[in-house]
């Protein structure tokens, strides 16, 4: 099984943007623990990591072409506007989990509203990094489609 992970924009400044929020552990921590997690469940893991929201849509495209068998994305930012985002995960068929670190719903009110997750099988907010795990294991215990 081969999964894609998708960070957008700054998520690589994790550790050193808003860490009351999203914590102190930094971007590279935050792969470890996925491609760790990976090796324990005996699946291969690309990690993607984008500013510019065309780069993410190529990726999207990339994986149904390279026959990736699924998606875990954090649109960071991009989740609350981004309707070519939602475009390209509705036009691949492929197991897909949307991610969020924080709790979108108890935060400013325009990050309450998830235009990408109508491309999504399923959203996980609120459980910090660990929620990657989650939507990892979703997708590997064939439990979205």
């Amino acid at each position: 099984m081969k999964l894609l992970i998708i960070n957008g924009p700054n998520l690589n400044f994790l550790g050193i943007r808003e860490p009351e929020i999203y914590g102190k552990e930094n971007y590279e921590a935050l792969c470890e623990m996925i491609k760790d997690h990976a090796a324990k469940k005996n699946v291969s893991v690309e990690l993607f990591q984008s500013n510019h929201e065309g780069a993410i849509i190529d990726k999207i495209q990339e994986a149904y072409l390279n026959k990736t068998d699924g998606i875990v994305i954090n649109p960071g930012a991009y989740t609350h506007y981004s309707y070519a985002i939602l475009d390209a995960l509705r036009s691949v068929d492929m197991p897909k989990v949307e991610i969020h670190i924080s709790d979108i719903d108890s935060r400013e009110e325009f990050r309450k509203t998830s235009v990408t997750s109508g491309g999504c099988d399923t959203l996980i907010k609120g459980r910090g990094f660990k929620g990657y795990l989650d939507a990892m294991d979703l997708i590997i215990e064939n439990k979205v489609k």
